[in-house]
């Protein structure tokens, strides 16, 4: 009966107080998440590309980025935007800054499962496509890309559920999202569990819709025959 009565008693704290601070939150999460991944990808993409088909100096430099943000620490790379860089004169803000280090990040790991997916194409596709007379520029556009896109989804997926979790770092650059929303109200009401709590269901919401719909995605695009895939 004492649970019962507690649930009872909590509940105008969390539809008054605690929901509509977290729903606030979530809007600046999906925001985070929205403007990320594209062009996390795109410039994954782009740095996968230079890496695979780049000449020896683009290569070099684009190994260099990819070995520097994935060695960094998100949260040491978020420090230096927000706190390091107003120091030499560049202030980015808050959001821009978590924005910047999301972007940054999740591009160098989208970087190397793009690149695997266009290592696993056979040269003899490219040396095919040039025979009917495409440029390089065409061949790797309109035959190589689209396979290895195919191929690399798996691993695309992966980061983008990684980046809805760690969307959560946001907050120590003073970004009020989720985490940040419930840690305020945490503080503020002493109610610790049930803030964080809830915080854990609603990312836990986040990460199974999209982990379906990526799992629709991957199966609607699927290459027959390969990994395991079975023609419908």
């Amino acid at each position: 009966m004492d649970i019962v009565q507690y649930i009872i008693d909590q509940i105008p704290f969390w539809t008054d107080i605690l929901l509509p601070a977290l729903i606030d939150g979530l809007w600046v999460t999906l925001q985070l998440v929205a403007l990320t991944a594209p062009f996390g990808f795109l410039l994954g993409f782009l740095i996968a590309v230079c890496r695979v088909y780049g000449p020896k100096p683009l290569q070099a430099l684009a190994k260099l980025y990819v070995i520097f943000f994935r060695g960094c620490p998100l949260l040491v790379l978020l420090f230096l935007l927000y706190f390091g860089l107003p120091s030499i004169g560049i202030v980015l803000g808050s959001y821009l800054s978590a924005l910047f280090g999301f972007i940054l990040c999740n591009s160098a790991y989208n970087s190397e499962y793009l690149r695997g997916g266009l290592q696993s194409i056979k040269g003899g596709q490219m040396l095919a496509a040039r025979s009917l007379g495409m440029t390089k520029i065409q061949a790797i556009l309109h035959v190589v890309i689209p396979q290895a896109f195919r191929r690399a989804l798996p691993g695309v997926s992966n980061e983008f559920i990684y980046l809805i979790k760690y969307s959560s770092l946001a907050y120590v650059v003073t970004v009020i999202e989720m985490t940040g929303a419930a840690k305020i109200i945490a503080t503020k009401y002493f109610a610790y569990f049930e803030a964080f709590a809830a915080v854990g269901i609603f990312y836990l919401i986040l990460v199974s819709i999209a982990t379906i719909a990526l799992s629709k995605l991957e199966k609607k695009l699927a290459i027959p025959g390969v990994s395991g895939s079975k023609q419908e």
